[in-house]
Parts: C-alpha cells; sequence; structure tokens
C-alpha cells in the first residue's frame, strides 16, 4: 500500500480508503439484510493489506453502515482512522452535536478522527454553519472536548463554489467528486493541496460507471491495465493534490483488486495522464454531439427526462459501458435520484423538439434510446 501526506493534519494516509457504503448484504427468510460478519470479514481484510482510513455515515446502508463500522474497529482503532459525517439538518450548534453524539453511540467509539459536514454548499456554510451557535461553534466545541480531532467537509454543490469553501480556512480535509469523467473539479483540488487540506475523492470509478467493462476506457491504456475500474483509480491516484481515494467496496475480490492498484509505485506518466485527459476530452465533444445536456428541453408536460435518458445512451454509445447503461434505465423513475420516466415514455408530441437550441431530433433519438437500452421496438 502506498502513504501519503494527508494536507496538514500531520498523517500519512493510504492512497486507498475503505467506503463502507455498499456494504455485502446476504438473504433470510426472503428478506435481503446486511451481512454484519462478511461486511466486517472483508473491511478487516483491507485493514490487514494496508488500508487506515474508513469512512462511513448516519444514513448509509440503511443507517447500519456506523455500526457494523464500530465492530469492524475493534483491535483496530488506534491503527485506523474514522470518518463519519454530519448532515447539517439545521442552523443548530448543539443539534449538530446531538447528530455527533449518536453516531458516537452507533459507532461504540469516544472519538472521530475526521468528521464531516456532509454533502454542503455555499447556501448551506452561510446560513447553517457560520451562523451564530450554528454548525461552526458545535463542531469548535466538539474538537476542544475531544469528540472530533479534524473538521471536514464532503461537497456536492457546484465546482465553483469549492475554492470558496476552501479559502474560508476552516476546514482541515476536503472529500470531493473526481473521475475520468468528471475534472471539474480538479483545479480547487489543486488550491486545497496549496492550502495545507487533506483531499479525499468520492466517486473514483464514477460511481461504478467506469468500473463496468468497456473497451472504450481500457483503451485509454491499451495493454497496460487489466480493468477499466484499474484506470480509473490510476488516473485518481496521478494526480499528486489527492491524498486518498475512497472505494465504496462490497466483496472481497474488490479489496482486493482496489488495494494492489493502490499498491502500485510506477504511476502514470505526464504523458499518459495527458494523453487520457485528451481521449476523454474528445469523448466529450462526442457526447455533445447528441446531447449538451443544456436542458432547455425540459420540462416535458408527459415528464420524461429526456437529459438523463441521453445521458444513458451516451454511456452506451460513447464510452461503451452498455451494461451499466441499461441497468441504470430500468431504474428511471423509481428513485429520488432517477426521477422522471423513461425514453419509451415519449408521446412525440414534439415540444422538446422546438425548444432545443441545438435542433436535435430529440424523438428520432429517444426511441433509439428505447430500442437499446429499454429492448423497446422501434
Amino acid at each position: 500500500m502506498q502513504y501519503r501526506k494527508f494536507g496538514n493534519t500531520g498523517i500519512e494516509i493510504s492512497t486507498m480508503g475503505f467506503g463502507a457504503m455498499r456494504l455485502p448484504q446476504k438473504e433470510i427468510s426472503g428478506k435481503s439484510v446486511f451481512d454484519v460478519e462478511e461486511s466486517i470479514r472483508i473491511i478487516h481484510r483491507g485493514f490487514e493489506l494496508g488500508i487506515n482510513y474508513i469512512d462511513t455515515a448516519p444514513y448509509y446502508c440503511e443507517g447500519e453502515s456506523e455500526v457494523i463500522v464500530g465492530k469492524a474497529l475493534k483491535g483496530w482503532r488506534d491503527k485506523v482512522y474514522l470518518s463519519t459525517k454530519n448532515p447539517i439538518e439545521d442552523a443548530s450548534g448543539d443539534h449538530f452535536l446531538e447528530r455527533l453524539e449518536k453516531s458516537l453511540k452507533k459507532l461504540d467509539t469516544d472519538y472521530i478522527d475526521f468528521y464531516h459536514m456532509w454533502g454542503i454548499n455555499w447556501d448551506c456554510f452561510n446560513e447553517r454553519i457560520i451562523v451564530k451557535d450554528g454548525a461552526l461553534s458545535g463542531a469548535i466545541k466538539a474538537k476542544e472536548q475531544g469528540l472530533i480531532k479534524h473538521i471536514s467537509f464532503s461537497f456536492h454543490d457546484k465546482a465553483e463554489n469549492l475554492p470558496k469553501l476552501i479559502d474560508t480556512g476552516i476546514f482541515e480535509t476536503v472529500l470531493c467528486q473526481y473521475n475520468l469523467m468528471d475534472r471539474s473539479n480538479e483545479e480547487a483540488i489543486e488550491l486545497a493541496n496549496k492550502k495545507g487540506l487533506g483531499v479525499l475523492i468520492m466517486g473514483p470509478v464514477g460511481g461504478g460507471r467506469l468500473g463496468a467493462p468497456s473497451e472504450t476506457i481500457r483503451n485509454l491504456l491499451h495493454g497496460k491495465v487489466k480493468s477499466s475500474a484499474e484506470i480509473a483509480l490510476r488516473f485518481v491516484l496521478s494526480n499528486p493534490n489527492v491524498s486518498c481515494a475512497l472505494s465504496g467496496m462490497g466483496s472481497m475480490e474488490m479489496v482486493e483488486e482496489n488495494c494492489r492498484i493502490a499498491s502500485n509505485e510506477s504511476g502514470l506518466s505526464a504523458d499518459e495522464v495527458a494523453d487520457i485527459k485528451d481521449a476523454m476530452n474528445e469523448n466529450k465533444r462526442l457526447e455533445e454531439l447528441y446531447c449538451t445536456g443544456c436542458n432547455y428541453c425540459m420540462p416535458c408536460p408527459y415528464e420524461v427526462n429526456i437529459p438523463l435518458n441521453f445521458q444513458l445512451m451516451n454511456y452506451h454509445r460513447v464510452y461503451g459501458i452498455t451494461d451499466y447503461a441499461k441497468e441504470q434505465y430500468s431504474q428511471i423513475g423509481m428513485f429520488e435520484w432517477v426521477k422522471g420516466k423513461k425514453a419509451e415514455e415519449c408521446v412525440e408530441c414534439g415540444l422538446c423538439e422546438e425548444k432545443c437550441p441545438q435542433k436535435l431530433h430529440i424523438r428520432e433519438q429517444l426511441k433509439e434510446t428505447a430500442a437499446l437500452l429499454g429492448n423497446v421496438k422501434k
């Protein structure tokens, strides 16, 4: 395992972190439940292979992740850095401390090494965190009492707002998204490193997208990698401003593979990184030939999520991630984060084409999407 300086915290962190958000499940009496024993087994294997950072959150794994991680830390607590999160539900420092106490109880520990203000944005920072008696006051009290060691934040806002949060000087580490397909936070990551923040990356394989078999992705380093996931992880870890890549691991195979990749001392060369970026920029250009994602076509009066359908079609058409695209297509409308309807629900009213600044043949493209991803006859 490779280790890197974690900002100005004085800590050396493993380049692979264990994300405890996709722990394994098993079926009991026809019901799917989280497999505590197997979860602990794979977490311990990660520790044995050199991982010294584990990340969880109150709502991961239907609220069970913190409990399982707490059990897995028995015998390892002084060897592993623990991270969890506070959702900042209001502007109360007292409520911040109450939520912290709940996590400490579930984790069965006296302290948390890196406590993240969870998924904050610039508005949340100004309205709930730095106000009088807000979340920051609770975090400072918790640190003074030794309940947390470092004040951190995770980020899901627009890329332009990440530097603002970094420049506040309040936080010691940041957790943000960065991968082959989404490099929007790249400049802010460099800024964070220069300012002395430890940088953790979520979604290094694009939430599973880049882990799916794809010749397009593998050919970015033709003959030099075993899988799409390997090139995705090596690309992230080739960035000198990154301290650690977090991966949500749900099987022993994933743990072994990720630790093998993170233990590879031969990083990508500057030329390889440049070639990869050029290729991905060209892929992005091809994506935009089909749809730029501007959303001018929305809302659809029949609730078809046109941009999402086209994004999934591009995963197939541009990146060759067809199985992943089909799986995600099947889930449109089933969950909060995939709102709307599938391409096959289009009634061909044509309103979207009237609004499209690119003058795309949206109805025809929706038919193609339904035929390929939904196996609907065109």
